[in-house]
C-alpha cells in the first residue's frame, strides 16, 4: 500500500469518527433538552394543583373545620388536665347561654335604684387637671417640648 491509500483510508477514518462524534453530541443535547423539558412540564404541573370549584372548597371547609375542632378540644382537654381551666370571656358566652340575660336578670332584681353620690361632683375646681392649651411652653408638633 502506498502513502496515498493509506492517507486516503486515514482521512475516510477521521471523517466517520467526526460524524460519529457529533452524532452522539447532538444525540446527547437532544436528551438534556428533553429531560429539561419534562422537568419544566413537571414543575408546571406543581404549580397548576386541583382547580378550585365551590364542591371543592366546601368539602374543603368541612375537613378543615373538623381539624380545628379537634385542635380545640384537645387543647381544652390539656388546659382541663393541667388545671387551666379558666375560661375567657368569649368562652363563657359560648358555653353558657344563661349570661346573655344574667345582666338583665340582675338590674330587673334589683330595680333600677342605682344611688350617685353628687357631692363627688360638686367640687371639680379644686381638682388639678392639666390643659395642654394652658401650658406656653407646649408645641404639639415637637413630642417633648414638655
Amino acid at each position: 500500500m502506498g502513502m496515498v491509500m493509506i492517507f486516503t483510508l486515514v482521512s475516510a477514518v477521521q471523517e466517520k469518527l467526526n460524524e460519529i462524534v457529533d452524532q452522539i453530541k447532538t444525540r446527547r443535547e437532544e436528551e438534556k433538552k428533553q429531560k429539561e423539558k419534562e422537568a419544566e412540564e413537571a414543575e408546571k404541573l406543581c404549580f397548576h394543583g386541583t382547580p378550585v370549584t365551590i364542591e371543592n372548597f366546601l368539602s374543603w371547609k368541612t375537613k378543615f373545620d373538623a381539624e380545628l375542632l379537634e385542635i380545640k378540644r384537645k387543647k381544652m382537654k390539656e388546659d382541663e388536665q393541667a388545671g387551666k381551666n379558666k375560661l375567657s370571656g368569649k368562652q363563657l358566652f359560648e358555653t353558657d347561654h344563661n349570661l346573655d340575660t344574667s345582666d338583665i336578670q340582675f338590674l330587673e332584681e334589683v330595680g333600677n335604684s342605682v344611688e350617685v353620690d353628687e357631692s363627688l361632683f360638686q367640687e371639680m375646681d379644686d381638682l388639678e387637671l392639666d390643659d395642654e392649651e394652658d401650658d406656653p411652653d407646649y408645641n404639639p408638633v415637637v413630642l417633648d417640648s414638655d
